[in-house]
């Protein structure tokens, strides 16, 4: 499985981001849009690589992106866990089916049963701008996200 390159279009989907309401990709249409892939709540490193987005929104809002968490955990859990870490983005929960939009991403692990680290640029018009795979206990920083946010508003990449 490999990861969506850039100039593809983005796949669509609606998923959960509380136990009653649900957020499509299309609702952010004209704005960029930053997903991030990652394996589990309450992991170590997912702790700290949502924390690093968390504490850069300033910068993200710079850009007009909005930051999407995507995991396979459910709504619950995602509460849960953005409550406890003071998390002012919106996580997602690819819970059911697991990993049904990972998948189409080329982010999953079939094994594992989790999606791959990885981060996507969207652009305003709904394709993959810039995309990145990083090693599963690797956190991968957000200068990648920030260049290619740079970069789709006429700055430097």
């Amino acid at each position: 499985m490999e990861a969506l390159k850039a100039g593809t279009s983005a796949p669509e989907f609606s998923l959960p981001s509380t136990p009653d309401q649900r957020v499509a990709l299309s609702e952010f249409r004209g704005r960029p849009v930053v997903l991030i892939f990652y394996p589990a709540d309450w992991s170590p490193v997912c702790g700290d690589e949502l924390a690093l987005f968390n504490e850069l929104r300033d910068e993200f809002a710079k850009f007009d992106a909005s930051l999407l968490g995507i995991s396979v955990d459910g709504a619950w859990c995602h509460n849960a866990f953005a409550k406890d870490r003071g998390y002012r983005m919106t996580l997602l929960a690819d819970f059911e089916p697991k990993g049904e939009v990972a998948r189409q991403y080329g982010v999953y692990r079939s094994k594992e049963g989790v999606s791959e680290r990885a981060l996507f640029v969207i652009k305003p018009d709904g394709v993959v701008h810039w995309s990145h795979v990083s090693p599963i206990g690797v956190n991968p920083g957000a200068d990648g996200v920030l260049r290619a946010l740079e970069s789709l508003s006429g700055g430097t990449s």
